[in-house]
């Protein structure tokens, strides 16, 4: 599947039936990516479809690694507190607002699809003006400023959830990549461990929090391996991160040679595969994580972000929980001995994994993307 460049897209607005706009982590994206694909699989060209995010971060790999056409648009997100930082920030808003609204007139989509984050609001600015229908695709339990903001205008919401709170919702669930969809976790895991380098014959424990990594996740995971360090029936890969690998890869902590299997990386490439490989997961809990989580059956360990906004990774975090699919530990909670505590009751209770894996499968939303794209094809203008 092949889209336009970017310098094609960007040149003419003929033919253009979604825009996609949002982004600045992969939980933004991904669920847009997973929609779009839905509607290409429905007929609708690649070229049809173009997404709209920030120009910082890895939005655009994410994007046109899919197969479609990207704009990446000035600014990034506005702290939470007073900062002098918060003033450019305000200014990179205003012109990527004014790229936005120019870019939704030339593009003339006939639906815009909000994926959510301060990248979308230049579209949600743009849509009102030219008056583009547009269709807000939620990812986490409460809604975010950029989600509520277009949810005021927006013909319909996609929500993950019945208590997300926007107007107009329609309970889909969190659109989760094809890719994952397609993981038989038994089957496919001798597969996914012989290629990631792990070991058969242990308990595998992914780590993962994200791009930028947890800097507590990190510290409470490196005081676990040395704790662990002589212990043969246990591997972990840990995805340490962006912002701390330099540092954390300089000293790294050293099992001893027959003993616990660490794999630290910086960055997971291999999401598939990791997810096919392991037995259970430390991880945020972002909507789209909760939703991966889901789809493929994996018993999870989750330390919700402690500043996202509304706390709403803790709700998220809370649909698996109230499942008895997943253990929710408050970030501030979380260290080396709490971890082992939580961990050692897995490793050790195969059964326990077993229930929690099939008590996540039964909460999972594997027709997301599908129900996402009814919306968007009923609310498109012809």
């Amino acid at each position: 599947m092949t889209g336009r460049t970017h310098g094609q897209a960007a040149g003419r607005g003929e033919g253009t039936f979604a825009l996609f706009a949002g982004g600045g982590t992969a939980g933004h994206v991904l669920p847009g990516i997973a929609v779009a694909n839905e509607l290409t699989a429905r007929g609708h060209p690649a070229s049809s479809i173009q997404f709209v995010g920030a120009s910082v971060g890895n939005d655009r790999q994410l994007v046109e690694r899919a197969g479609y056409a990207f704009t990446g648009l000035p600014g990034r997100g506005i702290q939470r507190r007073l900062t002098i930082a918060n003033l450019a920030a305000v200014l990179g808003i205003a012109r990527a607002t004014i790229a936005g609204v120019g870019l939704v007139r030339r593009l003339r989509p006939s639906v815009v699809v909000m994926t959510g984050s301060y990248a979308a609001v230049p579209c949600i600015v743009g849509a009102v003006i030219w008056r583009v229908p547009m269709v807000v695709l939620a990812r986490d339990a409460r809604a975010g400023a950029a989600d509520r903001l277009a949810g005021r205008f927006a013909k319909a919401s996609a929500v993950p959830f019945s208590a997300t709170d926007l107007p107009r919702a329609t309970v889909t669930g969190n659109p989760v990549r094809s890719e994952l969809l397609a993981i038989d976790r038994e089957a496919d895991r001798p597969a996914a461990r012989e290629q990631l380098a792990l070991p058969q014959d242990r308990t595998v424990v992914a780590v993962f929090t994200g791009s930028l990594g947890s800097r507590r996740v990190n510290r409470a995971v490196r005081g676990l391996v040395e704790r662990w360090g002589h212990r043969t029936d246990v591997a972990i890969r840990h995805a340490v991160g962006s912002r701390d690998w330099q540092d954390y890869a300089r000293d790294l902590p050293e099992p001893a040679a027959d003993g616990l299997v660490y794999q630290p990386i910086e960055y997971e490439e291999h999401m598939d595969l990791l997810l096919a490989a392991a037995d259970l997961a430390v991880t945020r809990a972002g909507g789209a994580t909760v939703a991966e989580l889901a789809a493929v059956g994996m018993p999870a360990i989750l330390v919700p972000l402690p500043i996202a906004p509304r706390d709403h990774q803790t709700a998220n975090a809370r649909a698996l929980v109230e499942a008895e699919a997943a253990i929710l530990v408050p970030d501030p909670e979380l260290d080396a001995n709490r971890l082992e505590s939580e961990l050692e009751s897995l490793v050790d209770d195969p059964a326990r994994r077993a229930r929690m894996a099939a008590c996540a499968t039964a909460i999972a939303h594997p027709e997301a993307a599908a129900r996402v794209a009814d919306l968007v094809e009923r609310c498109a203008r012809p």
